[in-house]
C-alpha cells in the first residue's frame, strides 16, 4: 500500500503504471533530467521549467510519484522531487538508462 504521500513501496512498483507515466514527453523529460543528476539529487518541481500551468505540473508530478518513479518531500512552501533510482533499477534494470539516453528534441 502506498505511504501517506502516495509513494508505492518497491514491491508495489509495476511496469504498467511506470510505462504509462513515461508515455508523456514532459514526464519523461523530468525523469531524464533527474537521471543525469548525481544520485540523491532533489529539485523543486518549478526548476524543470515545464511549459504548462501549475495545476498541470502538479498532475505530472503526481503521476510520476504514484507510479513510483520519484519521491517528493515537502520543503517549506515547495516540494522537492528526487528519482527513486535504486528502486527502479531493482524492479526494471536498465530502464532509466534508456530514458536518460533518449534524444531531447
Amino acid at each position: 500500500m502506498p505511504d501517506g504521500e502516495g509513494h508505492p513501496s518497491v514491491e508495489e512498483i509495476e511496469l504498467g503504471p511506470v510505462l504509462s507515466a513515461l508515455a508523456d514527453p514532459l514526464r519523461r523529460r523530468v525523469v531524464r533530467e533527474l537521471a543525469v543528476e548525481p544520485d540523491g539529487a532533489a529539485r523543486t518541481c518549478s526548476s524543470f521549467g515545464l511549459p504548462v500551468s501549475k495545476a498541470t505540473v502538479t498532475h505530472h508530478f503526481r503521476a510520476l510519484r504514484e507510479a513510483g518513479l520519484i519521491r517528493q518531500v515537502d520543503r517549506g512552501n515547495s516540494r522537492m522531487a528526487s528519482l527513486r533510482r535504486a528502486d527502479i533499477e531493482e524492479r526494471f534494470p536498465g530502464l532509466l538508462g534508456i530514458v536518460a539516453a533518449e534524444s531531447q528534441e
